[in-house]
């Protein structure tokens, strides 16, 4: 009775239709990414004005935080790669610099007077930097070819 247990043999490489299907996800998802990010940033915008008897309620701010969280998981998981986290984030950073700019017209989606606004914005980032921070010291993702 052998000590050693006999080693298979080694997969065999994926073909080419394989990689082409795998890059294809990968890039639908991070486009999926790129869109939840936009998302994200117009959803807690227009949640930010949310009154209930006259008074703000913060209803953006888990909001924001939960979209973060699940848009960050979303891009690592389906591009694969760590950096994906700002696929989600930039869009989100974007809007959210373009809503605390005043137009021309006069016009300002978050004002400074507005604290669900502000701990939206505050909350947002933080959530983002905390999941890059998490998806850069974290481990490799297992790849499960075949």
């Amino acid at each position: 009775m052998p000590v050693v247990e006999e080693e298979s043999p080694p997969p065999p490489p994926p073909g080419r239709f394989t990689r082409l299907f795998d890059l294809a996800l990968r890039v639908a998802g991070g486009l999926v990414s790129l869109l939840g990010g936009v998302l994200a940033a117009l959803l807690g915008l227009l949640f930010s004005t949310v009154r209930v008897g006259g008074q703000l309620v913060g209803v953006s701010v888990p909001v924001t935080i939960a979209a973060a969280i699940a848009l960050s998981w979303f891009a690592y998981a389906t591009v694969g790669r760590k950096w994906a986290v700002a696929l989600p984030a930039l869009p989100w950073f974007v809007l959210m610099s373009v809503a605390a700019v005043r137009s021309d017209e006069g016009d300002l989606l978050v004002a400074g007077d507005n604290w669900v606004g502000l701990g939206m914005i505050t909350a947002g980032a933080m959530t983002f930097a905390v999941m890059a921070f998490r998806q850069i010291l974290g481990p490799p993702q297992r790849r499960h070819d075949g």
